[in-house]
């Protein structure tokens, strides 16, 4: 197969010490020199710091954040083994995130604890970029140590790795290229081979991706899913809090959206709520009716490179995902694969033909178009909410990030959809910065209120009580398919053969508010303009593969449409129903052994006759009609009254005490009551 990012192998000797998540030591230039590699995110308590993966592919690797909200977070702690007794030099990769707003003192300081003593360095504070900085000096005895993360600020300090070396003249590389090399041999990982070929593989656990795994299970394949979060669902998820909107299991093919509903939160709304309304666990127990030997959930994991059939470029062979926790590598192989990344990463990855932006009102002559074709997108919304306390509440006056005053501050107590940045920006490759701004024009704003704006006493019970460590982006990359959907053909109802879910929402843009942009030089709350449609409309099936790659399917924020379009069909409780297409048209692909554009050349009434049923989501514990007898003892089983069944499933000497138990019971049968 070709692999799009080669393999490194060991250029040096290696010896390793730890497991992956401890680190490595490797052996440098000389017999003299030693290193040892501790990866954060693969400490063994996290303490109250969070992983973030999100910009794994700019800067390299998942991190760990001390997401505190003001408030200095717990320690994250390890332990480590020096090979060798002398002085060691201590690098920390970090960057201070508040750099790019060029004021004050920079917001997310730590330290490295080392047995106890704390390195004299605070850290955090060596620039915009992603860069090794000095933690101090140690004398350090062979054996075990411990490291900790010490969190002085609360407010979102962060650690890729810390590398010790013996040699006090070597820095690490910081070239993200050669580091990614570096990092390899530091902790000697290897990739790894799930033995399973899968029907379907899918990046990306959102309500989409979810859908689409589920319904392929339900419908005979057997998938993969592999989400790089802990949690399912997506922007619906307690860490990020987005309700679902529109709605699901519509005409005209009204069982199809039953998954959505079936692992959608009974609570919700347009608001922000506490984390138990979104009901994770609920989007994850979903699978467990399932044969276990049908799928698999790969969490904490994200896809990162593809493999390419070497006999045919525009065909993928693998998935290669990689551990956040542990950086071990993994390769998935299927027949089928889906992009519900939200970024179009796979289709990215392919070369496929993205959209990005709006584009210019001649290209599909939409009313709700620009003139001129910009990048400007709907952003990314951090949303945050404050609660009341029962006695006075402090928050720490900083100096650090946009500078609020009497005639810029917001009066308010939660930000919700409307708290939006990153319009203007790459929502893929910008994603640390999008969620950084929001997130640090909450602090300042709320940091002005509590200790300076001349209503402050208002706020003075008020503590901010949550606010989004990820940040639910709203639009991103968009994959060319076989059919872009537009504005027209929703607005016109324009017909399709392959019509599947409808869109219920309505024409719903997203700008930059004009107030907002008056006061600040970009933009973080938005405003939106609502256009109802006339009625639903389906959604082509040829919008749900990419049109470059042949076995591709797509779901969720990066389907086939333009941008005026997407405004209409982006709302999860849509995404998440064509997700479940998805699932029924790849089990459609692997039955007929075909490609996904052969399911709407050949194939779609299949397709069709799969969503006319929907996906089977019975309850639990209940009994279909029909006219059976059985008995039901605890340590017997479930058994028929039918010699010819029961006896298949018991012992000989089980049957001899069903004999007599249902001789005491004296039950009349209804062959008996008939022969009366």
């Amino acid at each position: 197969m070709t692999i799009l990012h080669e393999e490194y192998y060991m250029k040096r000797s290696l010896v390793i010490l730890l497991s992956f998540i401890c680190g490595a030591v490797l052996d440098m230039t000389s017999a003299v020199e030693e290193s040892v590699w501790l990866e954060a995110e693969g400490f063994a308590q996290l303490g109250g710091w969070e992983i973030d993966q999100q910009s794994m592919g700019q800067m390299g690797s998942a991190y760990i954040m001390a997401h505190g909200m003001g408030i200095p977070v717990h320690d994250a702690q390890t332990v480590c083994n020096i090979p060798k007794s002398g002085e060691w030099t201590v690098w920390v990769r970090t960057r201070d995130w508040t750099a790019p707003w060029k004021r004050g003192t920079p917001a997310g300081r730590f330290n490295v604890i080392i047995n106890g003593k704390t390195l004299p360095e605070v850290l955090g504070t060596n620039g915009n970029t992603w860069n090794w900085q000095k933690a101090g000096v140690i004398t350090l005895e062979k054996g075990d140590i411990s490291v900790a993360l010490h969190d002085l600020t609360g407010f979102n300090g962060r650690c890729d790795a810390i590398y010790l070396t013996t040699d006090p003249a070597f820095k690490p590389e910081s070239d993200t290229t050669k580091l990614a090399e570096f990092r390899k041999q530091a902790l000697g990982l290897k990739r790894v081979d799930d033995p399973v070929v899968y029907d379907l593989a899918i990046a990306g656990g959102g309500m989409a991706g979810t859908c689409a795994a589920v319904a392929a299970i339900r419908t005979g394949s057997k998938v993969v899913l592999i989400q790089d979060r802990g949690v399912l669902g997506g922007c619906n998820s307690s860490e990020v809090r987005v309700g679902l909107g529109g709605f699901a299991q519509t005409e005209p093919f009204p069982n199809v959206g039953k998954v959505v509903t079936a692992i959608g939160p009974i609570m919700g709304g347009g608001g922000t709520y506490s984390g138990e309304w979104y009901e994770d666990s609920r989007k994850a127990n979903v699978f467990q009716r399932s044969p276990k030997n049908q799928y698999k959930l790969a969490l904490n994991e994200r896809v990162f490179e593809v493999e390419k059939d070497p006999d045919d470029s525009k065909k993928i062979t693998a998935f290669i995902a990689r551990n956040a926790r542990t950086g071990v590598e993994t390769r998935y192989r299927a027949r089928l694969f889906a992009d519900c990344t939200g970024d179009a990463v796979i289709a990215r990855m392919m070369g496929a033909e993205v959209m990005y932006g709006r584009e210019p009102r001649a290209k599909f002559n939409e009313s709700l178009a620009p003139e001129k074709a910009d990048k400007q997108v709907m952003g990314m919304s951090v949303l945050w909410y404050a609660k009341k306390a029962t006695q006075a509440t402090s928050f720490p006056d900083i100096d650090w990030g946009l500078q609020f005053t009497e005639e810029t501050v917001y009066y308010i107590r939660n930000g919700d959809w409307e708290w939006e940045t990153g319009q203007y920006r790459d929502q893929a490759e910008e994603a640390e910065y999008i969620r950084d701004y929001g997130m640090m024009a909450i602090y300042a704003n709320w940091s002005f209120l509590k200790n300076h704006s001349k209503r402050k006493n208002e706020w003075a019970l008020d503590k901010l009580d949550w606010v989004s460590p990820i940040g639910g982006k709203r639009e991103s990359y968009r994959v060319v398919g076989d059919l872009i959907l537009t504005q027209n053909d929703i607005e016109k109802g324009v017909p399709y053969p392959d019509g599947t879910v409808a869109i219920t929402w309505d024409l719903d843009h997203h700008f930059p508010d004009p107030e907002n942009l008056k006061k600040f030089k970009e933009p973080f709350r938005s405003c939106a303009y609502h256009r109802g449609i006339a009625k639903p409309y389906p959604v082509p099936y040829r919008c749900l593969y990419a049109r470059d790659v042949k076995n591709l399917f797509l779901g969720g924020r990066d389907i086939s449409v333009s941008h005026s379009a997407f405004s209409a069909v982006r709302v999860m409780r849509t995404l998440g129903s064509l997700g479940e297409v998805v699932g029924m048209a790849a089990t459609v692909c692997v039955k007929e052994n075909v490609y996904p554009r052969d399911v709407y050349a050949t194939h779609f009434d299949k397709l069709k006759a799969l969503m006319e049923k929907g996906v089977d989501v019975k309850p639990y514990h209940a009994y279909d009609s029909g006219v059976r007898e059985s008995y039901h003892f605890k340590d017997l089983g479930f058994l028929s009254i039918k010699d010819e069944e029961r006896k298949k499933k018991i012992s000989s000497e089980a049957e001899k005490q069903y004999q007599e138990r249902i001789k005491e019971l004296n039950v009349q049968h209804i062959d008996m009551e008939k022969k009366q």
